[in-house]
C-alpha cells in the first residue's frame, strides 16, 4: 500500500523516536511504501526537496516559520502551508498513486491537499486528531469566539472533518467532544485511535540512576517529580510554579526539563525565587532526556484550567514507558486523569486546586512507587502500543 503522511512536525529521520515516526516506521516495516510531507521552515535556509531515506520518501517543503515565532507569521504560515504542500506534491509525486492519505492536526488547513490526493488517486483519508482547533485557541484567549478569524477557521475545521473518511481521536472524551460539537458527522467514522509508541526498555540500576542524577546536580536522596516537554501557555505552568513554591515536603524535588514560549518566563521566576526544591533545565537531546526521565520518580502533566477541549498530552507515554507514576493537574474536561487513576498508576488534580495538589503529593510519598510504576507499564502495554494505531488504520483500508 502506498501511503502519504502530511504533518506540521519536522521529520528528518524515521528512525527518530516519536508518535508519528513510530507509526510510520511500523508501516514501513510491514512492507508499505511511505511518503512523508514535512515542513522545512524558512529559518533553516533549505529549499523544497525530495529524497529517499531509510526506506521511506521524505518531501521537505519550504514554509514560513510556523513554530516558535510571532502570531502573525504563524497565522500566515499556517494558511499558506496548504498551497505550499499542494504545489510540492503535484511536482514531486506525479508518478505515484497513493492508497491512503494520513494526516494529523494541527493544522486544519490541509483540506485542498487531501481532496487533491483523494480525487487524483481514489485514496482513502484518515485524520489523526491530535488538536481541536480553533476551540483550543479560543480557550487560551488567542482567538475571539465568534470573530471573523474564528468563523473562518471553524469553516476549515468542518471541511476537514467532512472529507476525512475516518477520524481517529486520542480518547473517548475527544470522541464525545467532536460528535457533540459537530452533529453533522456520521458517528461511525469517529473512533478512538490514541497516541501510541514503540517503547524502548530502560532498565537502570539504582546506582546508574544516582549517577545520572549527579550528572545534572539533582539530589539522590529525594523523590524527583519531573515535568518534561513543551513549556507553553496551554500547559498552565503558573500552577506548576505555585506548586513548587507551596510544597514544603523535605523529600520532594521538582525538575522541569523542556523549552517553549514560556521558558523565558519560567527561567526569570527561577532566577528571582531561587527555589531550593527545584531545578530548571532547557531542552535536552532525546537520548539524554530519556535517561534523565528514567532516573526520576514521578511524572507531572499540567494543562491550563480553562480548557474546554479534552487535551491528551503525549508526554504521558514517556512517563509510562519509564515505568513511573503520573500526577496530572488538568482542566475538568479531559479524561487523562481518569485513565491514570483507573489504571492505578497515579493521581489527578483539578488545575488551580493547591490543597488537592498537596494531598496528592502526600499520597504519592506514602505510596509504593514501584507498584504504581508497574501499573504504568501495564497501561502502556494494554492501550498505547503502536500496533493498535496501525491495525485500526489498516482495518479501514
Amino acid at each position: 500500500m502506498n501511503i502519504i503522511f502530511l504533518t506540521l512536525v519536522e521529520i528528518n529521520s524515521i528512525e527518530d523516536r516519536g508518535i508519528y515516526q513510530d507509526l510510520l516506521r511500523k508501516f514501513r516495516n510491514e512492507g508499505h511504501d511511505v511518503t512523508i510531507v514535512t515542513p522545512m521552515e524558512r529559518r533553516r535556509g533549505v529549499s523544497t526537496n525530495f529524497k529517499e531515506k531509510e526506506g521511506v520518501s521524505i518531501l521537505q517543503v519550504k514554509t514560513f516559520n510556523i513554530q516558535k515565532t510571532n502570531i502573525i507569521e504563524k497565522g500566515i504560515g499556517t494558511l499558506a502551508i496548504e498551497y505550499q504542500y499542494l504545489s510540492a506534491i503535484k511536482k514531486y509525486t506525479s508518478d505515484k498513486k497513493f492508497d491512503l492519505v494520513l494526516y494529523s492536526t494541527p493544522p486544519i488547513t490541509f483540506a485542498k491537499v487531501i481532496e487533491f490526493v483523494k480525487k487524483r488517486d481514489h485514496a482513502k483519508s484518515y485524520l489523526l486528531l491530535k488538536d481541536i482547533f480553533p476551540q483550543n485557541a479560543v480557550d487560551m484567549n488567542m482567538l475571539k469566539d465568534g470573530g471573523f478569524l474564528h468563523k473562518q477557521f471553524v469553516r476549515k475545521e468542518k471541511k476537514l472533518y467532512q472529507i476525512s473518511d475516518t477520524i481517529g481521536c486520542m480518547s473517548e472524551a475527544n470522541v464525545d467532544f467532536v460528535l457533540k460539537h459537530n452533529p453533522e458527522i456520521n458517528k461511525s467514522k469517529v473512533e478512538v485511535n490514541p497516541n501510541t509508541i514503540e517503547p524502548v526498555i530502560f532498565n537502570y540500576s539504582d546506582g546508574q540512576k544516582k549517577s545520572i542524577r549527579k550528572k545534572y546536580q539533582i539530589p539522590t536522596d529525594k523523590k524527583v517529580f519531573v515535568y518534561g516537554g513543551n513549556l507553553g501557555k496551554p500547559q498552565g505552568l503558573d500552577f506548576l510554579l505555585e506548586t513548587i513554591q507551596t510544597t514544603k515536603f523535605d523529600n520532594i524535588f521538582f525538575l522541569i526539563v523542556g523549552d517553549g514560549t514560556e521558558f523565558p518566563k519560567i527561567q526569570e521566576w527561577f532566577n528571582n525565587k531561587k527555589p531550593g526544591n527545584a531545578k530548571l533545565l532547557q531542552r535536552l537531546p532525546k537520548e539524554d532526556y530519556d535517561k534523565l526521565l528514567a532516573a526520576c520518580d514521578v511524572g507531572l502533566i499540567f494543562l491550563d484550567k480553562n480548557f474546554l477541549i479534552p487535551n491528551f498530552p503525549s508526554r504521558l507515554l514517556s512517563y509510562l514507558e519509564m515505568k513511573i507514576p503520573v500526577l496530572a493537574a488538568t482542566d475538568s474536561n479531559t479524561d487523562i486523569g481518569d485513565i491514570i487513576e483507573k489504571a492505578n498508576c497515579g493521581y489527578k488534580v483539578i488545575a488551580g486546586n493547591q490543597n488537592e495538589m498537596q494531598m496528592k503529593l502526600d499520597a504519592l510519598l506514602k505510596s509504593d512507587l514501584r507498584i504504581l510504576g508497574d501499573n504504568a507499564e501495564k497501561l502502556l502495554q494494554n492501550e498505547y502500543l503502536v500496533d493498535r494505531s496501525y491495525n485500526l488504520i489498516i482495518e479501514k483500508i
